[in-house]
């Protein structure tokens, strides 16, 4: 029986998109974007180790209307998406309209100069619920060439803007583990379609 394929975020191009992810940060930032990772690990391990981190992480491609082409397990819970409903999406979608025109205007100025740290704003989930992000770093992503290929964003400063309709908070459940099980945190979200 032939082998399951991998997760889409251990595909081919996944793991070349976390590779210009991590390198593109420490080219920005002159550090990594995962402390404590063993330098000289393999294009796989490094995917994978991206994609667990706890660190929210996202990158749309260099489009005129950008769409996503990457979100880590972080990501995909904080906007309530799998995998396959937030990969290809109009990257302007995670934030509300009128949010819009500042996002556009920080990417911009991080386009300019290649990264910009301390970037704030208002995002929105999957079911409409606003939450505010803080310190994000925002970079530019280059291909096999050296050229600019998108735009990547990491945070981990964020909260909820308003409580539930309900009036009290989501229950705690188990999330997925990728890597198989489960572990508390947030909603139970299928991670990819």
């Amino acid at each position: 029986m032939p082998a399951p394929p991998p997760p889409p975020w251990l595909s081919e191009a996944a793991i070349a998109t976390a590779g210009r992810l991590l390198a593109g940060h420490q080219l920005a930032f002159g550090r990594p974007l995962l402390a404590g990772v063993q330098a000289g690990r393999s294009p796989l391990q490094a995917a994978q180790e991206l994609f667990v981190a706890a660190t929210v992480v996202l990158a749309h491609d260099g489009g005129d209307d950008p769409s996503l082409i990457y979100a880590n397990r972080a990501a995909l819970l904080l906007w309530r998406r799998p995998w396959g409903a937030m990969v290809g999406l109009p990257s302007r979608l995670t934030a509300e309209p009128a949010e819009r025109q500042g996002r556009a205007f920080a990417l911009e100025q991080a386009r300019r100069r290649q990264a910009l740290t301390g970037y704030a704003g208002v995002r929105i989930d999957s079911s409409g619920r606003r939450f505010r992000i803080e310190k994000a770093r925002l970079w530019t992503l280059r291909d096999g060439n050296g050229q600019p290929c998108g735009q990547a964003a990491a945070f981990t400063t964020w909260w909820w803007l308003e409580a539930p309709r309900s009036g009290s908070p989501p229950p705690l459940a188990k999330r997925p583990n990728p890597v198989g099980g489960t572990e508390p945190g947030a909603s139970v979200l299928p991670l990819n379609d």
